[in-house]
């Protein structure tokens, strides 16, 4: 009923700067708490932002300062805006949210991942 797309991902020198980017489409009433986790080879996916309805954000220690969660409402659309980056924020990143459907269930629903590789 719900899709997430994302886009933004590639491969970056350390330092560098990408944004990524998910919208949402389907039978959306609105959305709760969107986010951004990650999945590096052989490890557990993480969360590493994820931001209210209202803005109220909320970052993995590890990207704090670096990162920042955004969202446009309208569109349905969250951004991840990461400067300086490191080889190891090199992972799968997934697109989450929290969606209330038209049919007023709540359900959450993933992205299918877009991959950011950063080398050294």
């Amino acid at each position: 009923q719900v899709q997430l797309v994302e886009s933004g991902g590639g491969l970056v020198q350390a330092g560098g700067t990408l944004r990524l980017s998910c919208a949402a489409s389907g039978s959306i009433f609105s959305i709760n708490a969107m986010a951004w986790y990650r999945q590096a080879p052989g490890k557990r996916r993480e969360l590493v932002a994820k931001i209210t309805q209202g803005g109220s954000t909320n970052y993995a220690d590890s990207v704090k300062g670096r990162f920042t969660i955004s969202r446009d409402n309208a569109k349905n659309t969250v951004y991840l805006q990461m400067n300086s980056l490191e080889p190891e924020d090199t992972a799968v990143y997934y697109c989450n949210a929290d969606v209330v459907l038209t049919t007023r269930a709540q359900l959450g629903y993933w992205g299918q991942g877009t991959q950011v590789t950063v080398s050294s």
